[in-house]
């Protein structure tokens, strides 16, 4: 299972490698934080090059779904959802993770 990442930590390591103030970099991230989401409230898409895109889409309603936690029988009305898409330079990368651990993990079965 992947290890999280906090924001707290996303601070810290932002905090070692620069200047800033770990207050002004709390307030940075924040208010990144806040401009992505006001876009997406406003039905804007983000993009940020070479990290990924930031969209809400509308998903259909149901008319017969079911509550998973009761079972029942509910409706379900048109409604949005936050959706990301990796960027090409972060879908190339990630994609050589798999390689990696599988070339690691036939080398270590020999």
């Amino acid at each position: 299972m992947a290890k999280k990442v906090t924001k707290a930590e996303l601070i810290d390591a932002l905090h070692e490698n620069s200047e800033l103030g770990r207050k002004d970099i709390h307030f940075l991230i924040d208010s990144l934080f806040a401009e992505i989401k006001s876009a997406l409230l406003d039905q804007k898409v983000v993009e940020l090059r070479g990290f990924g895109t930031f969209e809400i889409r509308i998903r259909k309603g149901r008319k017969r779904a079911r509550n998973p936690k009761t079972g029942e029988p509910v409706t379900v009305s048109d409604h949005g959802v936050a959706v990301f898409r990796a960027g090409r330079e972060l879908k190339q990368e990630a994609w050589k993770i798999g390689a990696n651990s599988e070339a690691s993990s036939k080398a270590e079965q020999k």
